[in-house]
């Protein structure tokens, strides 16, 4: 499903973004992601990949408040979940994060949704200070975060490569991951296996 022929040759203008490895949103969590746990090892070879060429690692994570206006007693569509400072809201502890690690806290205000790691936060100016001009973003889930965090990037300049062997969504309605990878590759977005980077 590539749309690059060739490989891509990574380099310190790039970013892996991991986008919310979450307890709540692994198999046994409040809202799991079917075999989401299935991804994080290959989450984890990527980060290998661009660690070792100089490049930069970010990874988002829903992070509400306890009253949060996406919870069903609120009117929401999910149940609790990821609820800031508990045990639903950590990184798997699969998930090998290196030292640094660009941790950026989403969907913090109590009465806004914000699915896009972009949505109320300060990644845009980190990215820019990085001065990186390429995402690479994996993660949870391909037809609501991955998607709205994609399109938002795209908006703002940057070039976006969805890694496909490295995000799985939620399919609530029938289609609707088919549907976010299409609309992201629409917006310009271009989509990459493992078997697409260098090997070196």
């Amino acid at each position: 499903m590539s749309q690059l022929s060739g490989t891509f040759n990574i380099n310190r203008h790039d970013a892996l973004l991991i986008t919310d490895i979450q307890v709540d949103f692994l198999p046994g969590g409040a809202l799991p992601v079917t075999e989401g746990d299935k991804i994080v090892s290959v989450i984890n070879q990527y980060v290998s990949k661009f660690k070792a060429a100089d490049a930069h690692i970010i990874a988002s994570r829903d992070w509400h408040p306890p009253n949060h206006i996406s919870f069903k007693d609120k009117g929401g569509p999910w149940p609790p979940h990821c609820i800031r400072d508990t045990q639903g809201s950590e990184f798997s502890s699969a998930l090998k994060l290196p030292n640094p690690t660009l941790i950026i806290s989403k969907a913090t205000d109590q009465n806004r949704e914000a699915y896009s790691a972009f949505d109320g936060t300060n990644l845009a100016n980190e990215l820019n200070k990085l001065d990186i001009k390429r995402l690479f973003v994996s993660g949870l889930a391909t037809d609501y975060c991955v998607v709205n965090t994609a399109l938002d990037a795209l908006k703002l300049g940057f070039k976006v490569v969805i890694l496909m062997d490295a995000t799985l969504g939620i399919d609530v309605q029938q289609g609707d991951v088919d549907r976010a990878v299409k609309t992201m590759l629409n917006h310009g977005a271009l989509t990459a296996k493992m078997k697409d980077f260098s090997q070196k």
